[in-house]
């Protein structure tokens, strides 16, 4: 007997090749005016769960995951009791009997859809089960399937062979990766036994994962995939997930795999002697989960073509903490495709930071990179191709891209551009007054020898300057420990925000602080939510006034070129350090003209009808 045909559930025509994605298929429930709709089962159960610890929400997704497959069985035409599920996870919780009810018709329902939905919605269910203390402190976002299809067409695009290859996702959560790519195993293994077939596949895919509940999730959503071959061939399929913390214990997979694929988890983490001896290749600064993880594809992939398909924040294409981490994928394993998500609302719950997409491959000589924007909506998801991106000379610097099709030429002429803000005269760092460590020192009326606090509300979003303190926490005074107190600027110099919301319309927003404010005042304390711009010490003056450096830092053009550069929310002191400039006297040039904004178009090749 032959292994049954395997439909991917979001692929629509299966002659999609990389990059490119048919409209999401809506999910669908059953139609029985009787039951009460999937979604608001889901959300009675999260609730349940979510009111208690980690163990309910646990028990909460075990209860549905079995029922789930009890379903799968009989719509399989199998008998549950001669095919139990893989040993769940210990608990020593007992529901309410209308949890469990609601749990088992849950679980029913989720056996109509196709696997990878109904996984999407088992892990979904258990992620907002968790306490939000919980989730956020270990990085729990789950993969929506669209973007796992979309990450795994690049995967091939950048040389993964499903029929041969030896695959791993390092952190699987409940298996939504492991599963797009069994079915692409499967698809490319026609005419085999069923048998056969599940060693194959059992032999070729692993899934690595410090949660229990969630590797068992993802071994138990395997075998439903799986469930046609093994009712065929009367066989199991082997065990594919296990349970490990991945970050301490992976050497002995050194080199071993043609795709390190996933969503690893996001969020800083407590630095320790045995983290930076373990990444000291590519940490700088505080370490971040996803930069580890980064760094342990690297080094699972196989050295000559082994491939790094990742879901991450985009924070990794720029900044200082992560400037060590590029110069290794520059060396080592250089971008194949990278696609920007550009609609986070419709991708993940409580997500902040923009998300990215990217491939990698080892072994390769680093050469251009293919880029696209993701656009995703709850009714489908867009590729636009956006061109093409080349790594920057030195290995650590930022990486410019395309943030769409228009971008394109920009980025190019962006590359070419010598002139940084050095070459103006000016230095970036941050304020220096953190409040929270000295909230003695900040008060509501001014004392003897107070300055004034200048706080990131008093750069307004149209450009403006307005000294105020109108927000919590936000005293408007601050009184200096002597004359050399650290905290006190008497510098003036240009003010950016270091951190802006992610759908606002500006990411750069600046002004100039007046130098009579500093002067009268005898100097200010600026809080570490702004960077300052200010002269340099190593040149004698400036050769672009603060004014007309604040007046380009508030055009479009300004605003367009940092987000090539940077996709945070945060603007750090390295990204506006490495914006390409004009030169200056062609700047001073165009300060002169009548429309400013329209010159700084021209100077940087963009044409104005």
């Amino acid at each position: 007997m032959t292994i049954p045909r395997f439909g991917r559930i979001l692929a629509g025509d299966e002659s999609s090749g990389p990059g490119m994605l048919s409209p999401i298929q809506p999910v669908l429930f059953p139609a029985d005016p009787v039951q009460r709709p999937l979604g608001e089962r889901m959300r009675g159960l999260a609730l349940i769960a979510n009111a208690a610890c980690t163990e309910t929400a646990g028990t909460v997704a075990r209860e549905v995951a079995m029922a789930w497959w009890d379903a799968s069985i009989m719509a399989a035409g199998g008998t549950p009791s001669r095919l139990p599920p893989p040993a769940p996870p210990p608990s020593r919780l007992d529901l309410p009997k209308a949890a469990l009810a609601e749990a088992a018709a849950l679980g029913r329902d989720l056996a109509c859809l196709p696997v990878q939905e109904a996984n999407a919605l088992l892990g979904r269910l258990y992620t907002q089960a968790l306490p939000n203390q919980h989730r956020n402190a270990m990085g729990v976002f789950y993969t929506p399937p669209a973007l796992v299809h979309h990450l795994l067409n690049r995967a091939e695009f950048a040389g993964c062979v499903w029929q041969t290859g030896h695959v791993l996702d390092p952190a699987c959560g409940a298996g939504a990766f492991l599963l797009q790519a069994a079915q692409r195993m499967l698809e490319a293994l026609p005419n085999t036994d069923p048998a056969i077939a599940l060693v194959n596949l059992a032999s070729r895919l692993r899934g690595w994962e410090i949660d229990g509940v969630a590797a068992w999730l993802a071994q138990l959503s395997l075998e439903v995939l799986a469930l046609p071959l093994a009712i065929a061939s009367g066989r199991r399929l082997g065990p594919m997930t296990e349970v490990a913390d991945t970050l301490a214990a992976f050497a002995a997979s050194k080199g071993a795999w043609d795709l390190v694929m996933g969503n690893p988890p996001f969020g800083k983490v407590k630095d320790t002697p045995q983290l930076r001896m373990r990444f000291r290749r590519s940490l700088h600064g505080h370490p971040n989960l996803y930069g580890m993880f980064f760094d342990l594809a690297v080094h699972l992939a196989k050295p000559q073509g082994g491939v790094v398909a990742y879901l991450t924040p985009a924070s990794f294409l720029a900044g200082q903490y992560f400037r060590n981490l590029r110069r290794l994928l520059h060396e080592t394993a250089p971008p194949v495709t990278i696609d920007l998500v550009e609609s986070r609302s419709d991708v993940f719950d409580d997500v902040l930071q923009e998300v990215v997409l990217s491939t990698s491959r080892r072994g390769q000589p680093p050469g251009p990179a293919e880029c696209a924007a993701v656009h995703v909506t709850r009714s489908g998801m867009r590729i636009e191709p956006t061109g093409r991106f080349r790594l920057p000379a030195k290995p650590d610097e930022p990486w410019l891209l395309p943030r769409c099709r228009q971008d394109a030429a920009l980025v190019a002429r962006l590359r070419a551009m010598p002139t940084r803000l050095a070459d103006w005269g000016y230095e970036v760092c941050t304020g220096p007054l953190v409040w929270n460590r000295h909230k003695t020192q900040l008060h509501n009326a001014p004392k003897q020898d107070c300055v004034p606090v200048i706080w990131a509300e008093s750069v307004t979003p149209d450009g403006r300057f307005v000294l105020k303190a109108s927000k919590r926490n936000h005293r408007p005074w601050f009184e200096p420990r002597d004359q050399n107190d650290p905290n006190v600027v008497r510098q003036a110099c240009v003010l950016v925000q270091r951190t802006t919301a992610k759908e606002q319309q500006r990411r750069l927003i600046a002004a100039a602080m007046p130098a009579t404010l500093v002067k009268r005042c005898n100097g200010v304390a600026v809080e570490n939510h702004l960077n300052m711009i200010r002269p340099s010490t190593e040149t004698p003056a400036a050769k672009v006034p603060q004014r007309v450096l604040a007046a380009f830092l508030r055009t479009g053009m300004a605003d367009r070129v940092l987000r090539c550069i940077s996709g945070s929310v945060a603007v750090s002191a390295t990204e506006l350090e490495a914006m390409p400039l004009p030169a200056p006297e062609a700047v001073m040039h165009a300060a002169r003209e009548a429309d400013f904004e329209r010159a700084i178009d021209r100077l940087y090749g963009v044409e104005v009808a």
